[in-house]
């Protein structure tokens, strides 16, 4: 008899991180838990034990029907041994339908660690039948026909598992479409809602005209912001006119900042903590005798040019401050980020919570000259409407995020009420 040699662990190898790549299982190698048994079911070739205990294989032609033979790998005689499992022969009984498709667990780690342990189980079998096999060269041979029949086995096996791996890929990328078609119908469904929200906001604003809104910032928070579309041209003067009310304590927080590349503060109106309101021109500041936090609506301006760096405050149409060397023959830079509710760090960015302001805006207005201080009483005092001739405050020049929020705002009159 000729002595064979065997080598089934590399092939194992082989498959087991073939297929735990893929994540994929084979109905046909399954770990039995209660036993620690692999099972092999190998369609069409029925498979007997000798009186021996030994393996011969049936060579007579496939029946008409499908039945597979099942085997467990265990460690019998020598670590190595096969048997049939019970119930499983060829019989009318025992028939079993050969399955239609790849049932797997949808949970891809289950799947993995589930072949991965069945076929690393049937790894250590076929190494501990080679060891057996080359145990058994040196006292007896193994017929010709026995090495044909387990090479032809192993064959089908590895077949068996690359015809799962490649159902597993069509089924991968079947889920995957089927994700993506979910995905994108859900973000398409999102979008359109946040569509009708948003319209719904607007229609329920009913604003009276374009500048009839008013911006809401109700909390102190590092989100929540309105942003005018619009950037300045370079200025050498400037008027700022808002309408405000806040009760914030203590400081109201910034109502309005500038920021260019390279300077952040090149226009900043805050105030923070218990320091008084301060405007600050390329980062210089000046202390404006201004008093808001009660609470009520009160109507603000400051006027600036470069021509010594002269400042103005009003409130309410009075002036209460002026001062001068207020960053002095500096140019405004343009192209810049006009925020509202929040101090820049960076240009549009980095704000910090708490210097935001907390409260509402309206009529926010820039102006590339300083207005005479009749004009600023007369838009304070409701008898002029006069938009800003380089930033109009109009609903679509402003946008809020992080939660701001456009309404309605109360009359010119009503605001005068308010004082």
């Amino acid at each position: 008899m000729t002595p064979v040699r065997c080598h089934p662990a590399p092939r194992a190898q082989v498959l087991l991180n073939k297929v735990t790549a893929q994540g994929a299982v084979d109905e046909h190698a399954r770990e039995d838990s209660a036993s620690g048994l692999v099972t092999l079911s190998t369609p069409g070739v029925p498979a007997f034990p000798s009186a021996s205990g030994a393996w011969s294989w049936s060579r007579s032609p496939r029946p008409r029907g499908f039945f597979p033979s099942v085997f467990r790998v265990g460690a019998g005689d020598g670590g190595g041994a096969m048997e049939r499992v019970p119930g499983t022969a060829a019989s009318g009984g025992g028939r079993r339908a050969a399955p239609s498709r790849l049932e797997m667990p949808r949970d891809p780690g289950h799947v993995v660690e589930q072949l991965s342990r069945s076929l690393q189980t049937l790894k250590d079998r076929l190494e501990s039948l080679e060891h057996q096999l080359r145990a058994n060269m040196s006292n007896a041979g193994l017929p010709g026909d026995f090495r044909e029949v387990l090479q032809r086995r192993l064959g089908e096996l590895e077949r068996q598992l690359l015809r799962k791996v490649a159902e597993l890929e069509d089924e991968k990328s079947l889920l995957h479409n089927e994700t993506s078609a979910h995905r994108q119908k859900t973000e398409s469904t999102l979008n359109a809602l946040l569509q009708r929200v948003t319209e719904l906001e607007r229609g329920n604003s009913a604003f009276k005209s374009p500048d009839a809104f008013k911006v809401s910032l109700p909390l102190r928070t590092n989100y929540l912001y309105g942003k005018i579309k619009k950037t300045l041209p370079e200025l050498y003067a400037f008027t700022i006119c808002l309408w405000l009310r806040s009760s914030a304590s203590p400081g109201i927080g910034t109502p309005f900042s500038y920021a260019v590349p390279g300077q952040a503060n090149e226009i900043v109106l805050i105030e923070w903590g218990n320091n008084p309101i301060e405007l600050l021109i390329n980062d210089k500041v000046a202390q404006l005798p201004l008093f808001v936090s009660d609470g009520k609506w009160h109507h603000i301006c400051v006027t600036w040019t470069t021509r010594d760096g002269m400042w103005e405050a009003f409130q309410d149409g009075e002036k209460l401050g002026t001062g001068e060397n207020l960053a002095p023959w500096h140019p405004i830079k343009p192209g810049g980020v006009l925020i509202l509710g929040q101090e820049q760090d960076t240009v549009g960015g980095r704000f910090d919570a708490t210097q935001a302001f907390v409260g509402e805006l309206s009529q926010f207005n820039i102006w590339d000259r300083v207005l005479r201080a009749q004009e600023i009483v007369n838009i304070a005092n409701c008898s002029t409407n006069m938009p800003g001739n380089i930033i109009p405050w109009v609903d679509n020049n402003v946008d809020v995020f992080g939660g701001a929020s456009k309404w309605p705002v109360e009359t010119c009159e009503e605001r005068l009420l308010d004082l």
